[in-house]
């Protein structure tokens, strides 16, 4: 039976790109649910009816039906929405050029470009969300069409390399389609759990999936039970689709220079030429050759046959950009391609004999005579993992009642510290559900307000990372600079969703956020967002000690402008006031410089130079704080002072 608690049936979805599924566990074994029309697969297209006669709002259909409407009114059609959920309006406008969509006039650009697109179908417009959530609705149909029953819950999965803006669109158009979504579990997990690869005691896994539109690969450890995600890596625009792309575009260029025949100017025959080239492409994964039939506006015919030697040049490129995700991946694990026991092969695009060779190869599966796991439907495998996850939450079975699913995050978040350097709160590849707190002051005297800029990356500056959300810290009790005790806490939640709190400890002022992502990526940006940290690691570690060290420099720098006006800088003597302002004057000189060593060797020469102050200045705090107090008070009072956190021992906030 279908897994259920006290508030229904618990289904699990897969959201995909090219095709959607739901699924349950039958007893011990998770069974796709298929729909009105007898298809496991619900094309996760979107059409809107033509405008009634009576003038009534046009119907929406989803699936098979709406695909031929691709071909008839590809205007009043989508697919592929899950290209743009979460995306800004400047990334939903790259994607146009391969699709017959259209972003609606009325989304206007912001100055950050992070407004969500509309999509124009036929005279209404409709968010990413909204698309998806019609074809949840769907598969919600399909499933209590099979039950008789309402089915109010599910686990919905999302590609591992989704981030938080995308993750929360998905809830979005869950909640939209009337479904409490009780999890997002990263597809690369769902799939070992549905092959069932808990049932050995321990081993290491990789899953590699390319679906339609995104490339994820996860490093999974299992021991006694427990699945681990060790690391996950990917491409959020790599997939499928791309293939389709490549060999649509070669064939509207021939088209065009055989025949004079521009198909861009006719949707309908570009969506026709479409199909005949995705029809191909399952064609090349079977047979040693496919061919081109197609009639042409013009009456014309192009004609052409692509053997699969040639098809296997031309898409080479496109596979080749799994692999360095993949190795990334094995590196950040800590695992040779020899450890990884066992590979799974997830998503249609794995069908490709091309594909499965790159894997075998990437993975040194021959040599250990190995081949990775094709058994399960590449299509299904995902969704019948999810109605694994499903159960386990559920508790619904002996089956699975002593699994235990752990995720991760794949990128690191923190926040922007003062000169713009990154100060990293929960590492990347950290398990979720996370929680992290770190400990931050002040750079300037009396700050009443900090602004807290959290980010997401593993570059060194904030600049190069991803801006997720800014808030305030307010009222804090003017202080001197070092003084404030700033708690801030990080909290991943099991779906991946980001909570930032932040706490000033002395006078429990606080204020917190549940991070609404924000766009401003661009998908090149999001791609190679791991790659570049490593490309710049050693200019950006220069940079960040550059900073530091000017930071460092202005702290003691401040420190010394004060000096004369306590009153242990009466009791110096002339020599050492003199080495004080030699040493001071030196430092400000080359603070601007780009030498940070040279910065930093100044800085230790003024702080030598203070050191008699600085002991002056303690003996002076020490009176003060014993007289008339007991010794015990008095040393609470100098402890609590010592305990502070140095604007030097942590990354200050700006």
């Amino acid at each position: 039976m279908a897994a259920n608690n006290e508030n229904g049936r618990v289904v699990g979805i897969d959201l995909g790109t090219t095709n959607s599924l739901v699924a349950y566990m039958e007893g011990s074994t998770p069974v796709v649910i298929p729909g009105v029309d007898g298809s496991n697969l619900v094309p996760s297209v979107v059409a809107l009816d033509p405008v009634q006669a009576d003038g009534g709002r046009p119907t929406v259909t989803v699936g098979n039906s709406a695909r031929q409407a691709l071909i008839e009114t590809p205007e009043r059609v989508i697919y592929s929405v899950k290209r743009l959920m979460g995306r800004s309006l400047a990334e939903a406008r790259n994607e146009q050029k391969f699709f017959a969509f259209r972003i609606a006039e009325d989304s206007e650009e912001g100055p950050d470009s992070n407004e969500v697109p509309r999509v124009q179908l036929g005279e209404l417009r409709f968010t990413p969300p909204e698309i998806s959530a019609y074809v949840l609705r769907q598969l919600k149909r399909n499933a209590e069409r099979f039950f008789g029953a309402p089915v109010t819950q599910a686990v919905i999965t999302v590609p591992a390399y989704f981030n938080d803006a995308q993750r929360q669109a998905t809830k979005d158009a869950g909640r939209m389609a009337g479904l409490d979504v009780l999890r997002l579990v990263n597809e690369p997990t769902a799939a070992a759990l549905a092959y069932g690869l808990d049932r050995a005691k321990e081993g290491t896994i990789a899953v590699y999936d390319l679906g339609g539109g995104t490339f994820d690969i996860s490093i999974l450890k299992l021991r006694d039970g427990i699945f681990e995600v060790r690391s996950t890596n990917g491409d959020t625009h790599l997939g499928g689709d791309d293939i389709d792309n490549l060999l649509l575009t070669i064939a509207l260029d021939e088209i065009f220079a055989e025949h004079g025949v521009d198909l861009r100017q006719h949707p309908s025959a570009v969506q026709a030429m479409r199909k005949a080239a995705i029809d191909a492409k399952i064609q090349l994964s079977y047979q040693p050759a496919a061919s081109f039939d197609i009639e042409l506006p013009n009456g014309d015919r192009y004609q052409r046959e692509i053997p699969r030697e040639v098809y296997e040049d031309l898409i080479q490129p496109i596979l080749e950009r799994t692999a360095g995700p993949c190795k990334q991946a094995m590196l950040d694990a800590g695992v040779l391609p020899e450890q990884i026991d066992e590979v799974v092969l997830v998503g249609g695009s794995t069908r490709i004999p091309a594909v499965q060779q790159l894997v075998e190869n990437l993975f040194h599966l021959s040599a250990r005579g190995k081949k990775p796991h094709t058994e399960l439907n590449p299509d299904e495998v995902v969704a019948l993992g999810a109605a694994v996850q499903a159960d386990i939450l559920a508790g619904s079975s002996k089956a699975t009642e002593e699994l235990l699913l752990l995720d991760v995050t794949p990128l690191s978040l923190g926040i922007e510290a003062l000169g713009g350097t990154v100060a990293k709160i929960i590492q990347r590849n950290s398990t979720i559900p996370a929680s992290a707190t770190e400990h931050f002051t002040t750079g300037v005297d009396g700050q009443a307000n900090v602004a807290i800029h959290v980010v997401q990356g593993e570059r060194e500056l904030a600049a190069d990372c991803r801006s997720l959300a800014r808030f305030d810290l307010k009222g804090i009790p003017p202080m001197s600079a070092g003084l404030p005790r700033i708690e801030v806490k990080f909290l991943i939640d099991a779906d991946g969703i980001l909570q930032v709190s932040a706490r000033e400890q002395r006078s429990g002022k606080q204020a917190q956020i549940e991070v609404k992502p924000t766009y401003g990526l661009t998908d090149e940006q999001v791609e190679n967002m791991i790659l570049d940290s490593f490309d710049h690691a050693e200019e950006d570690f220069s940079k960040r000690l550059l900073i530091e060290a000017r930071n460092e420099a202005d702290t003691i720098l401040s420190a010394v402008e004060r000096a004369p006006r306590n009153p242990a800088w009466a009791q110096l003597t002339a020599e050492e006031k003199e080495n004080i302002e030699t040493a001071q004057t030196y430092l400000v000189s080359i603070k601007a410089g780009e030498d940070q060593n040279a910065i930093r060797e100044a800085t230790v020469a003024l702080d030598q130079a203070t050191r008699r102050f600085a002991e002056l200045m303690m003996e002076a705090a020490v009176s003060t704080a014993i007289r008339g107090k007991t010794m015990e008070t008095a040393g609470e009072e100098m402890g609590d002072e010592i305990q502070a956190p140095h604007p030097m021992a942590r990354a200050e906030f700006k």
